[in-house]
């Protein structure tokens, strides 16, 4: 993983990323308290369609995703244009997605929350008032691409605690 020195400053741009269920939200509102930034529920921006698919147990493909994608790059884009920082959670589930994200700032950062199968399904089923039911998990985990080498960003083991994951996160 590139590990580029610490790019915790007031305008560092965070994509929280990972399968649903691993934690994105409440890591993402977390990390953006430590920092004073702005939080961005990547979910809020999903037109009804892709959140009635979800909810009826269908995966989203990339046409479904495109216009999601767009409005989260729009969203980063205006904060690089503003010379502010904000912390978002997003899937980013593949490398040209989070390609289409950082096309809107090339210093974006990612930390990638990761764990098994298993813990993830639990956490999942122990949610109240989801539209993503648990069924959905198997699809995104295949569609599921690791951060590469040359991507700024961390991966997390979600089996820490959020405090933990706050540091490793700031200490990245």
């Amino acid at each position: 993983m590139l590990n580029q020195s610490s790019n915790t400053g007031t305008a560092t741009r965070w994509i929280v990323m990972g399968v649903s269920g691993c934690g994105k939200s409440a890591i993402g509102q977390a990390l953006a308290t430590a920092l004073t930034l702005p939080y961005l529920e990547g979910d809020a921006y999903h037109p009804a369609a892709n959140v009635a698919k979800m909810a009826a147990g269908i995966a989203l493909d990339d046409a479904d995703r495109a216009g999601w994608l767009a409005r989260l790059q729009a969203e980063i884009a205006a904060a690089v244009a503003r010379g502010e920082g904000l912390v978002l959670s997003c899937s980013a589930l593949k490398r040209r997605y989070r390609d289409l994200l950082r096309a809107a700032d090339p210093e974006l950062r990612f930390a990638h929350l990761s764990g098994a199968r298993d813990l993830i399904a639990a956490r999942m089923q122990a949610r109240i008032d989801h539209y993503m039911p648990p069924s959905l998990l198997d699809s995104q985990l295949r569609d599921l691409e690791a951060l590469q080498a040359d991507e700024a960003g961390v991966t997390l083991d979600i089996r820490k605690s959020p405090p933990q994951l706050i540091a490793d996160i700031l200490q990245s």
